[in-house]
């Protein structure tokens, strides 16, 4: 979680010809599926497949925001270093796992495209309807986790089978041609 410390003060409105008071506010904010589905239900689009427009990507905030009853000016009183440390919260991978790439679906920054396919991933894997919560980086990398670990082992090369393999092979020549080597 994410938390904003937002400054109150008095701030004049150009429209209403007034100064307004704002009190100092604490912004909670979760970038996690739950949030995901808010912005997807009401945009009516992927939001892992296209750029957001300056009205999404303020909405998904919004849809982020953990606190009851917030006053819809605080999201107008964001800083650029509040968009910046909200961006490198978005962005941040949130665990220390890395998974080499594959051909896997699951893969790629944009392996996902919609959340149903997330809560999808998660039915197929077992993994509890709580972790919906989690930071979407981390989310998506226990899936692709899980779907590494359910991949099908490569068999390995034992080097004493193979030189096995090669005399058989060898000796099956010998025979054939009736040779000594």
């Amino acid at each position: 979680m994410l938390e904003l410390k937002i400054k109150g003060g008095e701030f004049w409105d150009e429209g209403k010809r007034e100064f307004f008071n704002y009190k100092d506010c604490t912004l909670k904010l979760e970038h996690s599926l739950v949030s995901i589905s808010k912005w997807e239900s009401k945009w009516l689009k992927s939001f892992f497949d296209q750029e957001k427009t300056a009205e999404e990507t303020l909405d998904y905030i919004k849809c982020m925001t953990l606190n009851k009853d917030v006053d819809s000016s605080v999201y107008s009183r964001l800083s650029m270093k509040d968009i910046k440390a909200i961006n490198d919260y978005i962005n941040s991978p949130m665990t220390a796992t890395t998974i080499a790439k594959s051909d896997d679906k699951t893969q790629g920054s944009h392996g996902f495209t919609t959340s149903e396919l997330i809560y999808y991933y998660m039915i197929q894997y077992g993994i509890p309807v709580e972790f919906e919560k989690w930071h979407i980086n981390r989310l998506i990398t226990l899936i692709r986790v899980c779907s590494e670990e359910n991949k099908p082992k490569k068999k390995k090369s034992n080097p004493k089978d193979l030189a096995r393999r090669y005399r058989e092979i060898n000796n099956a020549r010998l025979a054939k041609y009736n040779t000594k080597g």
